[in-house]
């Protein structure tokens, strides 16, 4: 235990932001650099190294929490490091994008402010990149086995980590220009820059992993022609149907889906435009989703200068307590201010869009709205509650419904889906179709990035299990496993 006494000496810190008038004219991280290292290492003795670590159990990886605090709190970052990545090949992502599920299930969270697990986190892989701890681990020797992975996303990188460093040799096919899927085009700069992406790529190109973009499976290269090509055959393309809002005037335009408006502003960021074809500037913008692709929206439009922002969710406002009907150490549904909301705009709670209304020209101008409630366990609008909001700009942040079917990568492979829709997989990740596996969010349906990582390092295991009959890769989950829950 690092300080016996630190949970009842030592108060709950947490990084500090820049300046709201500071951040919002630049796509820079919020966080003010280098602000964590004076706090951390006393913020990591507030952990108890409980004799039964629940922060394990809310997370999928199972990160070794106590031991890298214990040794973040003694400013040995070289062994937080080697500690850190036990089991999580990317904390840089993680300990900046993650809600933090580890949090919800610390002990310490029972009755105090839970230990700040994601800033000691990404304390100590910043720290290691800083002191040149992170470093290529190529294989010994190679297996002559080859392994394709669909997609670019958390779960795939993962996937193609793993099974790099098993000896096997690995393709990753990624359908966009850049590598790093919707970590690379999704989240915004301000969110996590994409030195951190860049930097863990050339880590795997090190270590012998491919990279090859602009490549669609089932549209540029036909799915069982690339099986009959590798040994096996890893499909981590996400969950990247968007869901739709099907009413009055959503043909409009000005109307968007949030992963068509995102990726614009990474793309400024990348140099290949001068301004986002899509921009909230001198716009009324609504954000129609409630959760972290709807604050990204939010974000994304305060730094493009637009004249409002309004973000409306469906369901009632969350309390700031943990609901009684969710007890410790399940994730609860609590009322955060992101750093985004920070920033200005409206936030708007249990209302539904009834329809849109534009100029002569087709272009989206009001969005019509009435309050809703639940009633006996359903949905119910309230009559009278009509009303119009001003909007230029929509964007649809209402999550996604599974994985892409019209490219042809599920047909052509021919794989059997679920009663969700996503991709069947048996307990070892694999699908229907020999040497075929499945991993991250077209398995298991949209999730959390520590829950794709997981993913693709268990699919791995899987994987290296069939190509060797035996396998020494850790896998931290199985495929029916959920998160925390009542």
């Amino acid at each position: 235990m690092a300080d016996p006494k630190g949970f009842l000496t030592t108060g709950r810190e947490v990084a500090t932001t820049r300046p709201v008038a500071e951040r919002v004219k630049d796509w820079n991280e919020v966080y003010v650099p280098g602000s964590l290292l004076p706090i951390i290492s006393k913020q990591a003795g507030r952990c108890m190294d409980c004799g039964i670590p629940f922060c394990h159990n809310g997370c999928p990886l199972g990160n070794l929490i106590p031991e890298w605090n214990d040794y973040a709190y003694r400013e040995d970052w070289a062994a937080a490091s080697e500690r850190l990545h036990a089991t999580n090949n990317f904390p840089e992502f993680t300990g900046r994008l993650c809600p933090a599920p580890c949090e919800s299930a610390c002990v310490l969270a029972i009755n105090q402010p839970a230990v700040t697990i994601k800033n000691v986190e990404v304390s100590i892989i910043d720290k290691a990149w800083d002191s040149g701890d992170v470093t290529p681990q190529p294989p010994e020797r190679l297996s002559g086995k080859t392994v394709a992975v669909i997609g670019s996303g958390p779960a795939g990188l993962a996937a193609a980590q793993q099974l790099t460093r098993a000896g096997h040799t690995v393709a990753v096919y990624e359908r966009a220009d850049r590598i790093g899927g919707l970590l690379r085009y999704g989240i915004p700069e301000f969110k996590m820059e994409k030195v951190h992406i860049n930097r863990r790529i050339e880590q795997m190109r090190a270590e012998g992993t491919k990279f090859r973009t602009e490549i669609e499976i089932g549209r540029d290269i036909d799915a069982a022609k690339l099986r009959k090509r590798y040994d096996a055959v890893v499909v981590a393309a996400g969950a990247t149907v968007s869901r739709d809002l099907p009413v009055a005037g959503r043909e409009l335009n000005g109307i968007h889906f949030a992963m068509d408006y995102l990726p614009l502003s990474n793309k400024v960021q990348e140099g290949d435009f001068v301004a986002p074809p899509i921009t909230a500037e001198g716009k009324h913008v609504v954000v129609i989703g409630g959760g972290d692709t709807g604050a990204d929206c939010v974000g994304t439009a305060h730094r493009q200068g637009a004249a409002s922002v309004t973000q409306l969710e469906i369901m009632p406002r969350p309390g700031e307590e943990r609901p009684s009907g969710q007890p410790w150490p399940t994730f609860p549904m609590l009322y955060k201010v992101s750093s985004a909301h920070e920033e200005g705009g409206e936030r708007v709670y249990s209302v539904s869009t009834t329809h849109f209304e534009g100029d002569d020209e087709g272009n989206v101008q009001s969005l019509h709205l009435i309050e809703v409630e639940f009633v006996d366990g359903k949905l119910t609008q309230k009559p009278g509650t009509e009303r119009k909001l001003p909007a230029q700009l929509v964007t649809l942040a209402m999550g996604f419904t599974g994985t892409d079917r019209e490219n042809g990568l599920v047909r052509q492979f021919g794989l059997e889906l679920d009663e969700r829709g996503n991709i069947a997989r048996d307990a070892d990740f694999a699908t229907n179709v020999k040497g075929v596996y499945v991993a991250g969010d077209a398995g298991r349906g949209q999730s959390l990035i520590v829950w794709a990582i997981a993913e693709g390092r268990s699919a791995a295991r899987g994987v290296d299990r069939y190509l060797t009959g035996a396998s020494q890769l850790p896998a931290p989950i199985r495929p029916t496993d959920r998160a925390l829950t009542v």
